[in-house]
Order: C-alpha cells, then sequence, then structure tokens
C-alpha cells in the first residue's frame, strides 16, 4: 500500500514538473536541459532583453558611465544603445544625469552594493581573521551602504576585557575610526550628507563635534591613509582604521583593530597601524584581481 502511494506521488510530482515546460517546447526538442542557457536554446533567446541585461551588467552601482563606456563594454553601436538606455530609463533601471551620464536606478543600486559587500566581506575574511590572531584583539570590516556606514564581519577576541562590535551597526562617521577613514575620502557633498544624516553627537569628552576641526582630521587620514578612534566614540577604547582603496573607484570598504587602552603601548599602535595598511594593500589586490578576471571594472 505504501508503495503505491508513493508511486502515485511520484507520478504527479512528475506530472507537475513536466507542466512547466511547453509542449511545443518538448516537441521541438527544447527545454529538455535548462542549464544551457542561450546557446541550448537559441531559437528562444530573446536577444533585445538580452542585449538590455548586458547594459547593466556594465554598472557596478558607483561609477556612473557615459554612452561611449557603456558602448565600448557592450560592443553595442551607440544608435543601438541610446534605445536600450532610453527604454531601460522609461521602466526605473537606470537614470540619466545632468552630465550625460548613466547610472543604475535606486530600485537595483542595493542589489549592487549587496552584491559588492559580500565580495568584500569573502576577500577581506582571512586578512581579519591573521590579524585577529596576530595581534588578539577584535578586527572589523566596514562597508557604506548609500550615506550610511556599516559593520560588514568582525572577529572578537577572547580576551576578558574587549572592544566588541557587531554586524550590521551603522558606524558613527565623526567618531569611529572606520567611519572616519570612509567618510574621508568622499566627496564633500556626500560626506556632508552622512555627517549630517547621523548627527554629530557627543559621545565622549574627547569627540570631535566641530566640522572644520573633523575635515582637518579627515586631510590627514587621506594623507596617512590611517584614521583613528581614540576614547572618542568609548571611553577607554582605542581603534585604528584603513580605507580599501582601488585604484579608479570610490572607497566604500575599510579594516579597523580596536583595544582597550590599557593594552596599548607606542610601539604597539605603530604595529598595529603598520599590519592594517598592509593587509588593506593585500586585500585591495585581490579584489583588483577578482574584477579583472570577471571582466568588469
Amino acid at each position: 500500500m505504501m508503495k503505491k502511494a508513493s508511486k502515485a506521488l511520484a507520478a504527479t510530482a512528475e506530472k507537475s514538473v513536466r507542466r512547466r515546460i511547453p509542449k511545443w517546447a518538448l516537441q521541438s526538442g527544447e527545454g529538455a536541459s535548462t542549464n544551457d542557457g542561450a546557446a541550448g536554446n537559441e531559437q528562444y533567446y530573446l536577444r533585445t532583453i538580452g542585449r538590455g541585461l548586458e547594459v547593466l551588467d556594465c554598472f557596478d552601482g558607483k561609477v556612473p558611465l557615459s554612452l561611449k563606456e557603456i558602448s565600448t563594454r557592450t560592443g553595442l553601436p551607440e544608435t543601438t544603445l541610446f534605445r536600450v538606455l532610453l527604454t531601460l530609463e522609461k521602466h526605473a533601471y537606470v537614470q540619466q544625469h545632468r552630465d550625460g551620464t548613466y547610472q543604475l536606478a535606486p530600485k537595483l543600486i542595493f542589489g549592487w552594493l549587496v552584491q559588492a559587500a559580500d565580495k568584500v566581506r569573502e576577500i577581506a575574511r582571512p586578512e581579519i581573521e591573521r590579524l585577529a590572531n596576530t595581534f588578539n584583539e577584535t578586527v572589523s570590516v566596514a562597508y557604506l551602504y548609500d550615506d550610511r556606514i556599516h559593520v560588514l564581519d568582525c572577529i572578537e577576541t577572547f580576551h576578558e576585557i574587549r572592544m566588541t562590535n557587531k554586524i550590521g551597526r551603522v558606524l558613527p562617521p565623526h567618531c569611529s575610526a572606520m567611519g572616519k577613514v570612509i567618510t574621508a575620502f568622499q566627496d564633500r557633498a556626500l560626506a556632508d550628507r552622512m555627517l549630517e544624516v547621523y548627527g554629530l553627537s557627543q559621545r565622549t569628552e574627547k569627540t570631535i563635534t566641530d566640522r572644520q576641526k573633523l575635515f582637518k582630521e579627515f586631510e590627514e587620514i587621506r594623507r596617512t591613509g590611517v584614521g583613528s578612534d581614540r576614547e572618542e566614540s568609548i571611553r577607554g577604547g582605542i581603534c585604528f582604521g584603513t580605507a580599501l582603496r582601488t585604484a579608479g573607484q570610490p572607497v566604500v570598504a575599510a579594516i579597523s583593530l580596536s583595544t582597550p587602552t590599557m593594552r596599548m603601548t607606542k610601539q604597539r599602535e605603530r604595529e598595529i597601524q603598520s599590519a592594517l595598511v598592509e593587509s588593506a594593500a593585500r586585500i585591495v589586490e585581490l579584489l583588483q584581481g577578482r574584477t579583472g578576471a570577471s571582466g568588469r571594472r
């Protein structure tokens, strides 16, 4: 009885799967395999939709592209490309800026940002593990989503007295090491917006709330590549961070190491800063390698 019931269920399941494939596709020999993509189903491949998707794949969610740049990447003539972009713009998948460049529309950008952040987290993980093991302190990665900086990954030390972090936490752009180094490399309009959105709240007596002093510190960060939080967000804690700077791309990520001030010395401070800069360089090199392998910037 059980065997008959099992066979009946299997037959029903098979029928339901087969119904998903049109009869005309089965009769023509198409649809037997859905893993071949356009190559295996060329007769039914919609080239117009394919072109639109190729155009969308040119964008990384951060850098606007001109008509000529998109044409170079896709191999499409500019006249054809203009029609594709106009259609995508009408359906709110891309938007055109005043200078004529194109960018993904907001409803697509977040998906691109999540994908890019996942790639950073994957590549940075071995380096933050190495830093955490070397110094036995808390090491974190942060990523910029639009105008907010979130903790992307974190490895905490096992010391009873330690600095902690939480994945997903929004970092203050004015008094956290990673917040500062990411904000320091943004254009002034975005940096102002980030500070406005979060607010220059006073966390401790050492928190910088004066905009002029803060932007002066941002200049120093751009010069040295390293930012610090010296008891500015929490008393008794010190943190150093460095941005992941990829050539020709906006700065959207950073790594940091946090420790109680009681375990910090001048010598250890220099070692940590040097190690962070080296780790950031290795992560960026891997990111650029991954990007080059995929054929996209």
